[in-house]
């Protein structure tokens, strides 16, 4: 794909996006970027983000501004930004095209042999993880994925190569939008009610996913020992999709076998009918990624490529941005941010922390995102973070919605099953890290979790506990 190439299917020399700043959208920036395009781009507030996109030439401003909207072929928004938002009007005043998140990125994949990891949960490490895979077969691949890669330090690369690996989100329908010859599919469960409404109609646009790969001639992979993946590789195969189906249960064609913890990873083998492939080694936790990199390993075989550097590519895989992210060591007391925040990924994460931290205590502060989430699975997020020994609730991350009676941090802290010493609800974000340090010790492991700021919490935990072992 070159940039000519590009710029000319698209017709888009000069575009500006809204909300720049946020996973998917500075990733399509990035890509657009090396395809030539002039981009130019505003979000609430500065991030690391906005700081790396301008060292590549993008014009990333603080706060929106209507005055900016001028000699652009189009304006590229999520579905976060209202209508009413200034550089939106301004745009539609001046007839300027308006993209979502979901065409533009159509729009830098045409041209490349598309791969789009889709699911409920696990989307991020299994691009990541794929991606990884294919560089090491010598093959440059694009991807635009929504954390950084270790390997890289980006979340977005212009390739060389004819592939583009793309992490597909379901949450608004987007990955319906775009055109993959190959595809994943994790796992399906119910969540984005708020766009789909029923859980019936998420599993009806996984199939649409599907057969649209089906009409393209492609092939797709899923997850058979996920109920909803399952149900979809069913109906998808009686449609005449070409499925092939992973996961530990016998009944699929790529089978994990023989899993093993050694370390902080899982050492497994791959059965396909019958054939033993060759035993792997991850450096990352977590026994759902091994069945994550067993997804990556039997698409690179789908796309044809080389059984055992696909192999050693994924077992040089070191991890992404707030996928289960050290952040440090002090005192014996580690730290570590995850994005998990859906009952069904907390579970995993901490059970792979279980396997991490042996005989010390896990540490946990959750932060709910959304009203609708925290009201649809309240008691589910209790039962996962009852795996911890010790549970902080902030109150949820959910910026401009309208709260929903009974959604609260306070109610989910009531729903976790630990005695009430080990559970506390702090609404004051300042002061999560205190209660955590307060009940460290040598050996544990102290976790953050959620998709809102409390990222951004490991730092002052890491901090204070220097303090305190200064002190002591």
């Amino acid at each position: 794909m070159t940039d000519t190439d590009s710029a000319g299917e698209t017709g888009m020399r000069r575009v500006h996006i809204v909300g720049i700043g946020g996973a998917g959208m500075s990733g399509i920036a990035r890509i657009m970027v090396a395809q030539g395009v002039t981009v130019s781009g505003t979000d609430a507030k500065d991030s690391r983000r906005l700081q790396a996109l301008r060292a590549i030439g993008v014009d990333a401003r603080i706060g929106h501004d209507a005055g900016l909207i001028h000699d652009i072929d189009a304006l590229v928004v999520s579905t976060a930004i209202p209508e009413s938002n200034a550089e939106r009007v301004a745009a539609r005043e001046r007839g300027v095209v308006e993209l979502s998140r979901a065409e533009a990125l159509a729009a830098v994949m045409s041209g490349s042999r598309g791969v789009a990891v889709a699911g409920t949960h696990g989307k991020t490490t299994t691009t990541s993880m794929l991606t990884v895979a294919l560089q090491h077969c010598g093959v440059d691949p694009s991807f635009a994925i929504g954390s950084e890669l270790n390997e890289s330090g980006s979340n977005a690369h212009l390739g060389t190569g004819d592939i583009f690996v793309v992490e597909a989100d379901e949450s608004d329908g987007a990955f319906l939008q775009l055109a993959p010859v190959a595809g994943i599919v994790t796992n399906v469960e119910p969540d984005h009610l708020d766009h789909w409404g029923t859980f019936a109609a998420i599993e009806d646009a996984f199939i649409e996913f599907a057969v649209g790969i089906r009409d393209r001639d492609g092939f797709v992979v899923v997850c058979v020992d996920d109920l909803g993946g399952a149900r979809l590789a069913l109906r998808a195969t009686e449609l005449g999709v070409d499925v092939r189906t992973y996961g530990e249960s016998h009944e699929a064609d790529y089978r994990l076998a023989d899993a093993e913890l050694r370390g902080i990873g899982w050492t497994f083998d791959t059965v396909h009918n019958g054939v033993r492939l060759g035993e792997m080694t991850l450096q990352v936790p977590g026994k759902h990624n091994a069945l994550n990199a067993l997804a990556a390993f039997a698409t690179g075989l789908g796309l044809n490529l080389p059984s055992s550097e696909l192999r050693e590519g994924l077992e040089s895989f070191s991890g992404t941005r707030r996928r289960f992210d050290f952040k440090g060591q002090v005192d014996d007391i580690r730290v570590f941010d995850d994005y998990a925040h859906h009952p069904t990924e907390i579970e995993a994460t901490l059970t792979a922390a279980r396997d991490v931290v042996g005989s010390g205590r896990l540490i946990v502060a959750f932060q709910a995102h959304h009203y609708y989430r925290t009201a649809m699975f309240t008691e589910e997020f209790g039962a996962a973070l009852g795996l911890a020994d010790d549970v902080v609730v902030l109150e949820v991350f959910a910026p401009g919605e309208t709260a929903i009676p009974g959604a609260s941090g306070q109610t989910m802290a009531a729903n976790v099953p630990l005695a009430a010493e080990h559970v506390v609800f702090e609404p004051s974000w300042s002061a999560v890290a205190g209660h955590l340090v307060e009940r460290a010790r040598p050996g544990d492991i102290i976790m953050t979790l959620g998709a809102g700021d409390i990222g951004m919490i490991g730092t002052e935990v890491l901090e204070q506990l220097r303090t305190r072992d200064v002190a002591s």
